[in-house]
This record gives structure tokens, C-alpha cells and sequence, in this order.
């Protein structure tokens, strides 16, 4: 199963492209679609959704698992990362894409078995896990491959079909 990992942003999008196969875990590529501070908001969500787009045209994943938003104190941030939300979840859309959502709780307790765990310790274990010979920078790359991790091992237990589906 090819799964890409996504951790929803408008300045930066993490994503992360794993295979998961027999309980083995194969990293494909990682990295991040970026966007200027300096540009129209309706530029910056365009932006991202053709490069979500492009990446998932090349890299043909047969799903997407994105962290599910929780409330920020700053709803102008909130809502500004839930329209560039959108645009990926649209562009995964279209390509008829099984899409997942994580919280970021979901993530940690599927990486470190503790729904508590501070970030660098679900960067280490993801590293761990993906074998890679270091943490991805920028965090939000790190993270998305989190959250395809995570998405690997709750797909495959017996209660992957109940209340995940957006689609």
C-alpha cells in the first residue's frame, strides 16, 4: 500500500510518501510545498494545490492520511490552514484517493504508544521506524511521515473501516 502522509499548513505542507507492505515500511520520498509570506492568501492556497497535485500525479499514492485540525487559539490561523486543508483534500479528490484523518493524539499513540509524547520523541521513533539516517527537516515533513505511519498501522487493524472515511 503507497500512502502519502500530509501535515496541513499554508506557509509550509509536509508531506511524506510511504509503501507498507507485510509490516514492512519503505520511504519514497518526503520533503515540503512551500509558499512566500509576502503573496495573496488565493495565490498561496493556488500554489498548493498544484504542487499536491503534481506530487500526487508522480507519486500515485492509494491514500492520503492528513492531521485532522483541532481548535487553535488564533482562528485566523485556524481557518486560513482549513482552506489549504481543502484544496489538498480536493486535489486528492479528484484522484478518487482513500482519505484519512489523524488527530495529532491518533499520531503519537500509533508512533510511541503514548498519546502524550513530546515531538522529538515521534520524530525519533518515526526515524526509527522509516530507518532513516536522520530526522526531515522542516518538522512538518517529519510529521507528515508521522502521520502515514500512523495511517499504515490503524489501516490494518480490525478497526480501520469505523468513522475514518471522509470520503
Amino acid at each position: 500500500m503507497r500512502i502519502i502522509g500530509i501535515d496541513p499548513g499554508y506557509a509550509i505542507v509536509g508531506f511524506g510518501i510511504i509503501e507498507y507492505e507485510n509490516g514492512r515500511f519503505r520511504t519514497v520520498d518526503y520533503g515540503a510545498v512551500t509558499t512566500p509570506s509576502g503573496i495573496d492568501f488565493n495565490l498561496r492556497l493556488r500554489t498548493i494545490y498544484e504542487d499536491i497535485s503534481q506530487i500526487l500525479d508522480i507519486y500515485k499514492p492509494e491514500s492520503l492520511a492528513i492531521e485532522k485540525l483541532y481548535f487553535q487559539n488564533n482562528q485566523k490561523t485556524a481557518i486560513d490552514v482549513a482552506e489549504a486543508r481543502g484544496v489538498i483534500l480536493l486535489a486528492a479528490s479528484q484522484r478518487n484517493l482513500l482519505i484519512r484523518e489523524y488527530t495529532p493524539l491518533e499520531v503519537k499513540k500509533s508512533i510511541t504508544g503514548y498519546g502524550q509524547a513530546v515531538k522529538k520523541q515521534v520524530q525519533e521513533m518515526t526515524k526509527r521506524v522509516l530507518k532513516l539516517p536522520a530526522i526531515p527537516k522542516p518538522d512538518d515533513t517529519a510529521d507528515a511521515l508521522a502521520i502515514a505511519v500512523c495511517h499504515a498501522h490503524t489501516d490494518n487493524s480490525l478497526l480501520a473501516g469505523f468513522g475514518k472515511h471522509i470520503l
